[in-house]
């Protein structure tokens, strides 16, 4: 079997999560007999490796087949309010598509948000979020929301406003890769280009994972005929942390669900999440679990000094870091012994920093930055308590990385890895006194910690991607041929190892 893979991005070159399932998905697959992958990104780097799969990159195909694009396109112009259409050739070389975007929270950085407040002569220490997550200011004594701008991020991005409005010649399109202020142009363009690359494969079925592809996923479907399945690893509901859905996303992400024959959820809060918000049809929608494959490091005990509780991840509404701090500052009002890490990057990077210095704990935090994967070995190496206080979280892999390293961990029931995961603290994200509670005992009492040390790291090992892929590739039988898998034919206790779960509505 051969399948055509779509994601946004693959390992080493990674922004979170998405990446690192879709290397142990491929991973997987490629330990199952006559079964090869076709992985797409949007740009190839060249140092990709997966064991029975190729790596191609639209980038590269964009630059061999450039003719491609000669095509009646859409050009917006803002000002004028006005669309016309031309041939590529008319447009003399200049960005052949171009459309004012709102902007994707979760994958700003908090240098852009920085920048942007400073543009505006916003200091940057005044700027706090509210319950409802929305960035805040006071301004004469009264609160003011901070709403950003796509003429905002091009200026953070150090892009002109002139160039962006199309009102001067543009480059040539370029794929980057990544979350920029250009993604939908970006998402357009991959779905383009791919369809006419996915001419030189044999395959037998498209994979698409999340939003990003799922345009390419559905244009390829159309043209080959062949089946899709799409990959639900978030949903615009747990990115926005359940605050202002970004109606355009949520459209992309309801369409290729609507057009894929069968549709994959990395947990069955995800899978809820589909079938009620998405109206999609429970029949067609499976859970299959994510796994995880992760060296640690031996780890550095340090008996004599403080413990180490650690966060990591985006610094963003989805992920809570607000409920971490204040569960930090009430663990830091009964106990001195301890000190806390923010590992990651994110739009509230800098509140968290000022939330800190407001509360008086700033000499016992540390805030890392983004950390690489050798980076996150390391960090785990010395950390005695993870902390996933998510919001909405489809999965969570880090959680298991934090137990495959022998670290106890604390993670909101508000998560799809506690479908999984026995063998931890779950509390309500909201509930930092609970959180507090859960790290003091954990810190309080090593036995408890080395208890849930070694039962979590038992059960983790059970959480294989061979596992994971078995099961998608079952999903992949079942579009080509809907006789072929028979759930009902397994005694249930295989269905956690089988990581695939269907409800019966």
């Amino acid at each position: 079997m051969k399948i055509l893979m779509l994601g946004w991005e693959f390992p080493p070159h990674i922004s979170g999560g998405l990446g690192t399932a879709c290397q142990g998905i491929v991973s997987g697959l490629g330990r199952i007999p006559d079964t090869k992958v076709i992985f797409v990104v949007p740009k190839v780097f060249g140092d990709e490796r997966a064991r029975n799969a190729v790596i191609a990159g639209a980038n590269k195909y964009l630059e061999r087949h450039a003719t491609i694009l000669d095509r009646e396109v859409r050009l917006v112009v803002p000002e004028e309010g006005a669309s016309v259409r031309v041939g590529l050739r008319d447009a003399q070389g200049q960005l052949i598509y171009i459309e004012t975007a709102s902007n994707l929270h979760p994958y700003m950085q908090a240098e852009q948000i920085e920048q942007i407040l400073v543009n505006r002569n916003i200091d940057p220490a005044t700027v706090y979020f509210d319950e409802q997550g929305r960035m805040m200011t006071d301004v004469n004594g009264e609160q003011q929301e901070i709403k950003i701008s796509y003429t905002d991020i091009q200026y953070a991005e150090g892009v002109s406003d002139n160039n962006a409005a199309g009102t001067q010649p543009a480059a040539k399109f370029e794929f980057t890769g990544r979350y920029t202020s250009n993604l939908y142009n970006e998402t357009g363009m991959y779905a383009r280009v791919t369809a006419e690359l996915a001419k030189q494969y044999d395959f037998d079925v498209i994979h698409a994972h999340d939003w990003l592809t799922y345009e390419a996923g559905v244009a390829i479907k159309k043209e080959t005929g062949k089946p899709l399945v799409v990959h639900v690893h978030a949903t615009e509901f747990d990115r926005s942390g359940g605050n202002y859905v970004n109606d355009r996303v949520f459209n992309i992400e309801r369409h290729g669900m609507k057009e894929a024959d069968a549709v994959i959820t990395v947990s069955n809060l995800t899978r809820d999440t589909v079938v009620k918000k998405y109206d999609i049809d429970p029949d067609k929608v499976q859970t299959v679990y994510n796994a995880v494959d992760f060296k640690p490091v031996r780890r550095i005990q340090n008996k004599k000094g403080p413990k180490l509780v650690t966060f990591l991840g985006r610094i963003t509404r989805q992920k809570g870091p607000e409920y971490f701090l204040r569960a930090a500052y009430k663990v830091l009002q009964q106990m001195n012994d301890v000190r806390f890490v923010m590992a990651g990057n994110g739009d509230m990077y800098h509140a968290m920093i000022h939330e800190t210095a407001r509360l008086g704990i700033a000499d016992r935090f540390h805030f890392t930055d983004f950390l690489d994967r050798e980076g996150v070995r390391r960090l785990f190496a010395i950390t005695d308590v993870f902390v996933m206080p998510s919001v909405s979280e489809p999965f969570g892999i880090v959680p298991l990385e934090a137990v495959r390293s022998g670290v106890p961990v604390i993670i909101s029931r508000q998560s799809g890895v506690s479908e999984v995961l026995d063998n931890a603290i779950k509390v309500d994200y909201w509930d930092d006194d609970a959180i507090a509670n859960a790290i003091y005992s954990l810190v309080k009492y090593p036995t408890l910690a080395k208890h849930l040390s070694r039962t979590g790291k038992e059960e983790v090992e059970q959480l294989k991607w061979t596992v994971s892929a078995a099961a998608i590739r079952s999903v992949y039988e079942e579009v080509l041929d809907a006789d072929k898998y028979d759930d009902d034919a397994l005694p249930e206790t295989d269905f956690k190892n089988i990581l695939i779960k269907k409800q019966v509505q």
